[in-house]
């Protein structure tokens, strides 16, 4: 180690770094896998096995799993600044490997929502640091396309085995077959994580020596307020995370209960549970650069646009064609914000607060995953599927006039110009 904290022989940027890049790209497929085994069949298991009836009730798994994964996200950066990236990352494995085993053998429903809030600890820890990582990794000028590559990883991976559960549920059932995906993701993903990741923290402190020092250490009592609320980029990207992740969580709930409801069959359940994440994490390798390029603002605004659009197509139509392209939509406009988002809030950060910053943003933005799910579940129970979906495409729309007003186009990559940026709104 260096007099001034930089260890030797550590260079920023994807070229430099690609086996880890790669490793960690792997990894996050899957950490996603880890979702994906539930998005299509885990609903069906509350109504169809155990005989939930009250929409609100079938969806308390992802209220579980949401606010737990948003507590673990809020913890992660500061755990991944004491404890380093490596450790944590590891945890998140070992939360993540009883719970498919605890869903194949569960014999209740309150069995299902306990596996969910050992995910979300699994989710918050494991998918965090995998961001966390590729950001120190590639430095501050290609933190759109690192975070493109992870998303895409992770919810490519939801995609694919979302459809691969509900071609197994069709012809096997509902359990125990397509959740053997899970116990093999879970394996893989740890033994991997146990073997060949290596911590980057050294990058981190590479990086630092371009900036200007903090004046003092910031607090993460500080960094939850700048993150929250007083700074207004990262304000804005909050809410809009928020937003996104409350969409997401209300469909992955609501979307196979409302689709089975107008008779459709379990297998092109899948298939439309399939395309909407593998959509969103396929562009992202486009769109993470793009952000790069283009900026993040017009990204973000436009992309909650456009899902609250197809949102809004869902709710009004009774076809199998228009909601397979409503699905394709909304994995448009997800891919559109979801990377650009990471990036808004790393270009806002400074190196040394940047993980606290990112846990305050993810916390915000999975607690979305409940409060979509409970929201969207009282109105189902209420008003009606369509209903449920309909609002939530309203404060999708909102979200996204909030960003166009707020939010400040800053260019990738400039690093923050004093000690005190990001300290205060103007």
């Amino acid at each position: 180690m260096s007099e001034d904290g930089v260890a030797p022989r550590v260079a920023l940027g994807l070229k430099a770094n690609w086996q880890q890049f790669s490793l960690l790209v792997l990894i996050n497929a899957f950490v996603g896998g880890m979702v994906g085994i539930e998005r299509t069949v885990v609903p069906l298991i509350g109504s169809e096995e155990f005989g939930v009836a009250s929409t609100t009730l079938v969806v308390s798994f992802i209220v579980s799993f949401g606010v737990v994964k948003a507590f673990a996200n809020l913890i992660s950066g500061q755990l991944a600044d004491t404890w380093g990236r490596k450790r944590v990352l590891i945890l998140g494995w070992l939360f993540g490997l009883p719970v498919p085993f605890i869903i194949i053998w569960a014999p209740s429903w309150g069995w299902i929502i306990a596996a969910n809030a050992l995910l979300g600890i699994s989710q918050g820890f494991a998918w965090s640091m995998t961001v966390i990582m590729k950001v120190d990794l590639v430095g501050p000028k290609g933190r759109g396309m690192a975070v493109g590559l992870n998303e895409f990883a992770g919810y490519f991976a939801v995609g694919v085995t979302a459809f691969l559960t509900g071609y197994l549920a069709g012809q096997y059932g509902l359990r125990p077959v397509p959740i053997y995906l899970g116990v093999a993701y879970a394996l893989l993903g740890t033994i991997l994580s146990l073997v060949l990741v290596r911590d980057t923290r050294d990058h981190v402190r590479a990086e630092m020596a371009g900036h200007v020092k903090q004046a003092s250490p910031i607090s993460f009592r500080e960094v939850f307020v700048l993150t929250t609320f007083r700074d207004r980029n990262l304000f804005a990207a909050s809410q809009a995370g928020l937003i996104n992740n409350l969409n997401d969580g209300m469909s992955w709930g609501i979307f196979p209960l409302f689709f089975a409801a107008n008779g459709l069959g379990i297998e092109r359940i899948g298939i439309l549970k399939a395309v909407y994440p593998g959509v969103w994490g396929l562009l992202q390798v486009a769109t993470g650069p793009l952000s790069d390029r283009w900026g993040r603002k017009g990204l973000i605004a436009s992309g909650m646009w456009v899902q609250a659009a197809a949102l809004l197509l869902t709710a009004l139509t009774r076809d199998f064609r228009w909601w397979l392209l409503a699905s394709v939509l909304l994995g448009l406009g997800t891919a559109m914000v979801y990377p650009s988002l990471i990036a808004a809030v790393s270009d806002a950060s400074h190196p040394s607060w940047r993980a606290r910053s990112l846990s305050v943003y993810r916390f915000w933005r999975d607690l979305g995953y409940a409060i979509g799910a409970l929201s969207a579940g009282l109105i189902a129970d209420f008003f009606g599927l369509a209903s449920a979906i309909a609002a939530i495409a309203g404060l999708t729309f909102v979200s996204g006039v909030i960003v166009a007003a707020l939010m400040n186009e800053r260019p990738a990559g400039a690093p923050l110009v004093n000690a005190d940026a990001g300290k205060a709104a103007p």
